[in-house]
Order: C-alpha cells, then structure tokens, then sequence
C-alpha cells in the first residue's frame, strides 16, 4: 500500500496525543457534570479546566466560553437576531456577512434571507473595508437598526487572513455587533478577543488537534446575552446551550488548545517556511497561487494550474498517497467550484481547477518534496494531452 501523506489540516488536525490522554482520562471518570455528588463535582471540574484552556487562547474570561457540538453549531448560535446588549434589547433584523464565508455562516443562522447581505471582497480575498464603511453608512442614513456582522478571521480555502479589527471599528461606530468565525485562526496565529474587537468568536476543537464534535461561542462580554438559545432545556452552559454536555470531547479540547497555545510560535514559523518551500517550486510553473499577495495563515495554499481540473488531481494525488483538498471540507465529499474563488473574481477555467494544500507541525519537509513531484508530473501530463489521468 502506498505510504500516505497528509497535507489536509484546514479540513481537520491530526489528533494531539495531549487531547487523546485528557480524553480517555474523562472516560474512564463516571459522572454527571451537573450533580452535585464527588462524581459529578469531578466531571465538571474537567470541564472548567478546558474552559479556562480555550479562554487563554483567544484572551477571553473563561465565563463567557460557551461549548457547542462543533464550529457550525457556534456560528449559527451567533447568527441570531435575538442577541441582546445593554443598549440593545430589541434584537437584529439584518445580518452582514462577507462573501468568502464557511457555509455555516452563508446558511444565516436565525435571518431570514432578505435580511442577509454581502460584503464584497477584493481580488485579493480580503475583505473590502471601504465597501462595509460605505453601506453602514447608508443603513445609519436610512434609520435602519444597527446590524449583526459576521466576518471570518482567516479564510479556510485562501488562509487569506482579514482585517477583523478595522471592521470591528466601523461596526461599532454603527452600533451594531461583529460576530468572528476564528476557527482557522486559533492556534495557528495569536487571536486576541479583546485586541480584535470582535464580539462574538468561534472556535473548532478538531482544527487544531482536538476531538471532532466540540466547538466554542465565545463573548467579550459576560453582558451579551442569547435571548433566545439555539438549544433549550436543561440550562447548562449558563442557559446558553442546554444539553448534557460532551465532557471527554470537551476535555480533549482544552488539552489541545492548551498544546497548539504553547507550541503556537516555533509552529508558525515551520510550517510557513515549509508553505514557502512549496510556492517557491510552484512558481517554476504556470500555477496561480491565489491571494498570495494578502497576508496568509503560514500553512495554507491554494493554487490552480489551467486545464487541469480539481477533481481529476484529487484522484490522482490521492492514488499517489496524498490526502489533499479542493478547499472547504464542508460538501459532503463533493469537488464544487468555490464560491470564495468566485468573489474574487476568479475566472471559471482557474476555479474548476483549485487544490488547497494545509499543514501543520508533523508536516515533514521531504512530504513538501515529494507532493510537489507528484505535482509536476501531473502538470506534465497535462503538456502531453493526457489530461493529468493516471495510468
């Protein structure tokens, strides 16, 4: 069998062994997190550590972390036109969201869809800043209640990162809310909640080598207020997500962010040397790297060689033992033009044919090496009519 490379960590991380030990840990512990008993008492203490782990790695007070089943579940919790402030208790009736975001985020939450706009992106991927200062303008002239916005911090197909601080600006200057759906960003790069100005963050244990089914919503402030919970019943989670909660995969979370927080610089630095490995070979070729020349996560890259479809490199690659993607992992295992590639402009002969290669700390500089052969011969094929297929 063929030895395989995994060069797909934006769809998922490896699981830490850190976040495996804190999870058996958790298993082999009986007990309700919500009795009162030893037991009990045991299985919540596990998981208000993890709280306190998550918290740290986005500088936010463990309090205002709410644990969810997963990224998706916290950025439709977040899309909520009942969120309260202090000076907001009638809610939101209009959503705005960038035209690079996850799926989870493109489905608005609780909006109706006539309530929901785009902001534009640049060719670049990034966020057109001038655009959103110029239609909350007009929204604020208009008389319209303030918005909710919704704005990635990283893109998970580009790795193009955006400029959630300048947007938090405006937006607040608007008197609306910021959501930031920072699951590609956290642990790879520093994210503080507070120097952002984000209100509203998301996180995604499995992106960073956590449990898969664990994720977080948190606040900035303990005075946002969920009105009406996406999940009600029991009152865990402080009233904001009822349900017993996963408290192995919760365990196995904090454990993890507690690794990539600790490990999060020597990382970075590794892994965008290994990403700058890969483009500099790609540039000896006809290969579009798109957004390269936006400030990126250090381990993402996706690029796109004409005539050479997505698909037909994926089987190829994947025959040749590499585990790669076309961008978001979100399509039930569908090949789909990008929608994100579409935004920018991007013609429809380039976007066919996109392929996001993600690393992380185990990716070895020799994988970099031999993908890129396989790629080349690949992109051969292709000169010689043969469409890239493999033999």
């Amino acid at each position: 069998m063929t030895e395989r490379i995994y060069l797909d960590w934006n769809a998922t991380a490896p699981l830490r062994p850190e976040a495996r030990a804190a999870m058996i840990a958790a298993l082999d512990q009986v007990g309700n997190p919500s009795s009162v008993h030893h037991e009990g008492r045991d299985a919540r203490r596990r998981i208000e550590q993890a709280r306190e782990q998550v918290a740290a790695l986005v500088g936010a007070e463990p309090r205002n972390v709410v644990f969810t089943s997963g990224g998706t579940e916290a950025n439709m919790m977040a899309l909520s036109p009942a969120l309260e402030t202090p000076d907001n208790k009638v809610g939101f009736d209009r959503l705005m969201i960038s035209a690079v975001e996850h799926a989870s985020v493109r489905a608005c939450g609780g909006f109706p869809r006539h309530q929901v706009e785009e902001i534009p992106v640049t060719s670049d991927g990034v966020v057109d800043i001038g655009a959103l200062d110029r239609r909350l303008g007009e929204l604020q002239g208009q008389s319209v209640r303030a918005p909710l916005v919704s704005i990635m911090a990283a893109n998970n197909e580009t790795g193009v990162i955006q400029p959630v601080e300048a947007a938090a600006a405006l937006v607040h200057a608007a008197g609306g809310l910021l959501h930031v759906d920072a699951v590609q960003v956290a642990g790879r790069i520093p994210f503080d909640i507070g120097r952002s100005g984000a209100d509203l963050v998301t996180v995604s244990a499995h992106k960073l080598g956590g449990p898969h089914g664990v994720g977080a919503l948190i606040k900035r402030s303990a005075s946002l207020h969920f009105a009406e919970p996406l999940l009600r019943g029991g009152g865990q989670e402080r009233g904001a997500r009822a349900g017993t909660e996963n408290v192995a995969g919760i365990a196995g979370f904090g454990a993890a962010a507690a690794c990539a927080m600790a490990s999060m610089r020597t990382e970075g630095e590794r892994t965008r040397a290994l990403r700058d490995r890969l483009e500099a070979a790609l540039d000896a070729g006809p290969t579009v790297i798109f957004g390269r020349n936006a400030h990126r996560l250090p381990n993402t890259s996706l690029f796109a060689t004409p005539g050479l479809r997505a698909d037909t490199a994926l089987i190829n690659l994947d025959l040749a033992g590499f585990a790669v993607s076309s961008g978001s992992a979100c399509s039930s295992g569908k090949v789909a033009t990008s929608h994100v590639l579409a935004a920018m402009g991007v013609p429809d002969r380039l976007r066919v044919g996109a392929i996001r290669l993600s690393i992380g700390p185990s990716t070895a500089e020799k994988e970099i090496d031999l993908f890129l052969k396989a790629w080349i011969k690949l992109v051969a094929g292709l000169s010689k009519g043969k469409g890239g297929l493999a033999a």
